[in-house]
Parts: C-alpha cells; sequence; structure tokens
C-alpha cells in the first residue's frame, strides 16, 4: 500500500515539475534561438539596440508573423499551404482592381477582397478533404493558379502589370489608418501592423489551448482517421484552417496595398516558403500535432532580427539565405532534443 502511494506522488511530483512544463514546450527551441540572435546582433551590429533599429526589426517580423500564425495553425492540423504567398498579391489586386474599376469606395473593395480570400481558402480546404490528394499537391496547384491570374487580369484589366493608385479615391485615408498606419509611442514610430500581429498570436493562442476548435486541430494533426472516430469533425476543421490563412493574407494583402497604393502582380511568389520556416523554426513539426501560435511568433522575430541585424552589421545581405538555411537546421535539431527530453521525463 505505502509502495502505491509513494508511487502516486512521485507521479504527482513529476506531473507538476516545473522543469518538464518548460521542456514540453514547443516554442522553447525558438525562445533560446532568438536570444542567442538578438544577443548576437546587439554585439556584432551598431546601431541594433537603438529603438528605431527595434521598431524596425518588430515591423518586418509583424509582416511575415501576420501569416506565420495562421501558416502555424494549419501545420498543427498537419497540412501546409504553398498558396499562400501568392494569395497575399491576389487580396491586395482584389481590393485595387474593384475600387479602381468601379470607382467605389475603397472600403467596398477591400470587402469584396475579403470574400475572394476567405473563397480562395475554402476552395483549397475543400478539394483537400474530399478528394484526399496531398496538401503539396492542392496548394500547389492553387499557387500556380492564382499566380498566373493575378498577372494575367491585370495586365488585362489594367494594361500593365502593376494596378493604377487609388490613393485619390474615397475611403483611402481611413483604410491606410487601418491597414498601414505608422503608431508613435515615446517619439518612436511603430508601424500598426505590429499591433494586427499581436492580436492575432493571442486569438490563435486561445483558440489553441482553451477551445474545443483548439483540441481538434491537435487532434486531427496527430491522427486524423483516430479524431474522426472519436467524433472530431476533420473536414471541418482543416477548411477552417486555410480559410484561417486567408484570412491573414487578407490582412497582409491590404497592408501590402494601403502601403503603397499600388501593387505589383508578380510579388508574393517565395513568400510561401518564409511563413512556413518561421513556423518550423516556432517549433510546428511538419508531420503536424505540435506546435504553438507564440511559437511561430518567436519565428517570425528571429527573421526580423537576423534580416535586418545583417543591414546594420553592413553585411553582404548575399548571406542571409545562408542564415536562414542554418538556423532552419539548428533550430529543428534544438526543437526535436527538447521534444525527446521531454517525453523522456513523462
Amino acid at each position: 500500500m505505502s509502495a502505491t502511494v509513494e508511487h502516486t506522488l512521485d507521479e504527482r511530483i513529476l506531473q507538476s515539475s516545473p522543469l518538464r512544463r518548460l521542456l514540453s514546450r514547443p516554442e522553447l527551441g525558438s525562445v533560446v534561438g532568438a536570444v542567442a540572435v538578438f544577443v548576437f546582433f546587439a554585439v556584432a551590429a551598431d546601431g541594433f539596440l537603438r529603438a528605431s533599429s527595434i521598431s524596425t526589426v518588430l515591423y518586418a517580423s509583424s509582416t511575415i508573423g501576420i501569416m506565420a500564425v495562421p501558416v502555424a495553425l494549419l501545420m498543427i492540423g498537419g497540412e501546409f499551404d504553398l498558396s499562400a504567398g501568392v494569395l497575399v498579391t491576389s487580396s491586395a489586386l482584389t481590393s485595387s482592381m474593384f475600387s479602381y474599376q468601379l470607382t467605389t469606395n475603397t472600403w467596398v473593395g477591400v470587402g469584396v477582397s475579403l470574400l475572394v480570400t476567405l473563397a480562395v481558402g475554402a476552395f483549397n480546404g475543400f478539394v483537400l478533404t474530399r478528394t484526399k490528394l496531398p496538401s503539396f499537391i492542392v496548394t500547389l496547384g492553387t499557387f500556380l493558379m492564382l499566380t498566373g491570374v493575378n498577372l494575367g487580369l491585370t495586365k488585362l484589366i489594367d494594361g500593365t502589370v502593376s494596378t493604377k493608385t487609388i490613393a485619390d479615391m474615397e475611403g483611402f485615408p481611413s483604410a491606410r489608418a487601418v491597414f498601414a498606419s505608422t503608431l508613435t509611442v515615446g517619439g518612436v514610430d511603430f508601424k500598426i501592423t505590429i499591433l494586427w500581429w499581436l492580436a492575432l498570436v493571442a486569438v490563435a493562442s486561445w483558440i489553441l489551448l482553451r477551445t474545443r476548435a483548439g483540441n481538434w486541430i491537435f487532434a486531427v494533426g496527430g491522427n486524423q482517421d483516430a479524431a474522426r472516430a472519436v467524433g472530431v469533425p476533420v473536414a471541418r476543421t482543416k477548411i477552417g484552417l486555410y480559410m484561417g490563412v486567408a484570412l491573414g493574407a487578407w490582412i497582409s494583402g491590404q497592408h501590402l496595398l494601403f502601403s503603397y497604393d499600388a501593387v505589383q502582380s508578380g510579388e508574393g511568389v517565395g513568400n510561401e516558403l518564409i511563413y512556413i520556416i518561421a513556423a518550423v523554426i516556432g517549433g510546428c513539426l511538419i508531420t503536424g500535432g505540435h506546435g504553438s501560435a507564440v511559437g511561430s511568433a518567436v519565428g517570425a522575430l528571429i527573421f526580423g532580427m537576423t534580416g535586418k541585424g545583417i543591414v546594420f552589421a553592413e553585411w553582404n545581405p548575399d548571406w542571409f539565405k545562408f542564415f536562414l538555411g542554418a538556423m532552419l537546421l539548428l533550430a529543428t535539431l534544438l526543437n526535436t532534443w527538447v521534444r525527446k527530453r521531454a517525453e523522456a521525463t513523462a
């Protein structure tokens, strides 16, 4: 009897161990990496610690993080999206061309763009769940179609590869204030995308950790057949995740449009890999079922610090991709080690 009680107490102590809880956090490896990158550039780059430099780093991180958050949720659910980068451009093009060609208030174009972008996300999820094709094939097809539509329609409607300026149209100032304004805090300018980014991280974390939908996402990513067997709506969950990526693409697309008032139709190609890498650096597994929204934010922050740190250090920016690849490998190895340590203490 006493041995049983002692064993039970040992299990409770183990389960409540702060070290075990810390090791089980998927973003632990990325936080360690972020601290290392920050210290490195604080020493190696003059001016990296200035308030204006920190603002620049946060802005660069937010433009990646807005997309990395929903992409991370999708990866936790066991899928990924190769069309996410060009979908950002599609969102901006739809808003711009609809407003300009129909001479409507820019907010009408923003609303139409939201509907179109969400429809693309729903299309990806619907095709995936109905055909059982790998997400690589489905979203690669969407990527190619959107790339062609972006270029073809822009040249057909506007006669060039970029849209016409909408800066003088009704509603533009208020839309710019929502999607592309600058806030001054303590004499330092911060882009509003930082607030969008933090809001998405908070909402996504709440969904993952405090709602039934969050349990569904982890269950679907871990084993969708087992999840379906216990009543998890697998198809609805995956369609919702793809629509979440579309929502992020809409926010990013509107920021792109209202920052420059015109859009190049060829932008966005290749950015989908950046979003996926940020999520992986943040602790998400390619195989699904593991990760966090906070981790994706830290992964995006590492991107921002590295990209801008190289500039502040006045290094050759051609080396950025090398550092990026090295960080991806190191983060993946560290995340794997942390996960194995957590399992060993279970």
